[in-house]
């Protein structure tokens, strides 16, 4: 009678244990968010003045943390469909080599929605939840102005947008029904070319730049 009692006691815990443990499925959808960093590993060309090149006036691109979400739709157990959007980052353009001594010189803003196909490896009755991802991003460059005293000599800056690859890993635990805690990190391909002119509106300047972001974001998920 005790090993009967016993049996069906491991039974009903098994059984509320794997209800508990109820992760991803076909048509789940998955809404995350957090905060996001976006740090860019810029590697700058020089400016070009009226077409000519000149020597060691390059730019570096600061940090910047806002408000991330994310969207996945399950279209198999093992396999999602993510759409990443932001509110916008706003970086500052620095000088770097012969232009260092310009500090923060110039202001854009961007938005960089990055959709990807996600592996999900492990069982849906596991708590955690590992993935990774690749597809596209494509960067909307905005509000781009000279600052600092810069606005007196330079004017009619613009960057041009960016499609590119994009990597992700990232996990979900989940710690009640249908809510996990998230943390991923995305590599992103960016190039972007940067274009202004006299305050006067006269002469050209070109630069390129790749900006080619570490993206982090932590937070919570809920599955609907």
């Amino acid at each position: 009678m005790k090993i009967k009692s016993l049996s069906l006691a491991i039974i009903s815990a098994t059984a509320l244990l794997s209800g508990a443990v109820q992760a991803y499925e076909t048509g789940d959808i998955i809404v995350r968010g957090g905060l996001a960093s976006v740090n860019p590993d810029v590697d700058s060309g020089n400016i070009y003045a009226g077409g000519v090149e000149q020597a060691d006036q390059r730019v570096d691109v600061n940090n910047d943390t806002q408000m991330g979400l994310s969207l996945t739709y399950m279209v198999q157990d093992n396999i999602g469909i993510e759409l990443l959007a932001a509110t916008p980052f706003s970086h500052n353009l620095q000088g770097k080599g012969g232009l260092a001594g310009l500090n923060d010189f110039a202001e854009v803003k961007h938005l960089p929605p990055t959709l990807t196909v996600q592996y999900y490896p492990m069982d849906n009755s596991s708590a955690f939840q590992p993935y990774v991802g690749v597809g596209l991003n494509y960067t909307i460059f905005f509000s781009e102005k000279f600052i600092n005293g810069a606005d007196a000599t330079f004017g009619s800056l613009e960057l041009d947008d960016s499609l590119g690859l994009a990597a992700q890993v990232g996990f979900d635990y989940e710690i009640a029904e249908n809510w996990s805690l998230n943390a991923a990190v995305w590599y992103m391909d960016i190039d972007t070319t940067g274009t202004f002119k006299n305050a006067n509106g006269t002469g050209d300047y070109k630069i390129d730049v790749s900006l080619d972001p570490w993206v982090y974001m932590a937070g919570v998920a809920y599955r609907f």
